[in-house]
């Protein structure tokens, strides 16, 4: 196990739970901030508003992240699940933050990447309402959001999964890859939607290993900073 003096303090990790924007899921909250601090990772869940519509949610997870920054962090990277994902996406790629509140890398498992198709629906009507127009729908799609100057991007997934299909992550991955933005991903073939640290589900529990891995790779660029 790594321990926590081998990692940069100027990395902190923002952990946000799934629940379609109707509740905050327990196994994908502070399980998944405790993970991380075993790794040596200095990471916090933040529970965003629900049941409220764009852009609440993004306006307090950027505030959430200004205030980290405040206390210190140089580098924040963001890990959601599902509609934690979507929002994770959201803060990552959407036009408007302010300097201290930008993202350097996100983790997104079986995320909700796109308000354009018509997968996991509840989710959209609490987010954008029964008559969303195209472009809105398009505009919190984070497909449509990719530039070449986004950050990194680590994605996850399972081919088999009913609620939010691959589909989802294909299509930001697509992106990433057009704007040549660093990117892993990763889509394992069994595998149900919510599988948090997906502990004892087979081959799609060795996403946390994989994660691992890039989290660590992405934190070390912050020794960099300090590097003349």
């Amino acid at each position: 196990m790594t321990t926590a003096h081998s990692e940069s303090p100027g990395t902190h990790m923002i952990v946000l739970p799934g629940g379609g924007y109707a509740e905050h899921t327990a196994h994908e909250a502070e399980p998944v901030a405790r993970r991380l601090s075993e790794i040596g990772v200095q990471a916090g869940v933040f529970r965003y508003p629900l049941n409220v519509r764009h852009p609440v949610p993004l306006d307090a997870l950027r505030a959430e992240i200004a205030r980290r920054r405040a206390a210190g962090a140089r580098r924040i990277g963001l890990i959601g699940f599902s509609a934690g994902g979507h929002l994770a996406g959201l803060a990552a790629l959407a036009p408007g933050a302010a300097a201290d509140e930008t993202v350097q890398f996100a983790v997104l498992g079986y995320a909700i990447t796109s308000m354009e198709t018509e997968t996991y629906r509840p989710a959209r009507l609490i987010l954008l309402g029964e008559n969303a127009s195209p472009q809105l729908r398009r505009s919190t799609s984070l497909d449509s959001l990719v530039t070449p100057q986004s950050p990194p991007f680590f994605i996850w997934h399972t081919a088999e999964d009913p609620y939010v299909p691959p589909e989802h992550t294909y299509r930001l991955a697509s992106a990433l890859a057009a704007s040549e933005v660093p990117h892993a991903v990763h889509v394992f073939t069994h595998g149900p939607h919510s599988l948090g640290l997906a502990q004892g589900a087979g081959e799609a529990a060795i996403w946390t290993t994989l994660a691992d891995a890039w989290i660590h790779e992405q934190a070390a660029l912050d020794h960099a900073i300090d590097t003349p």
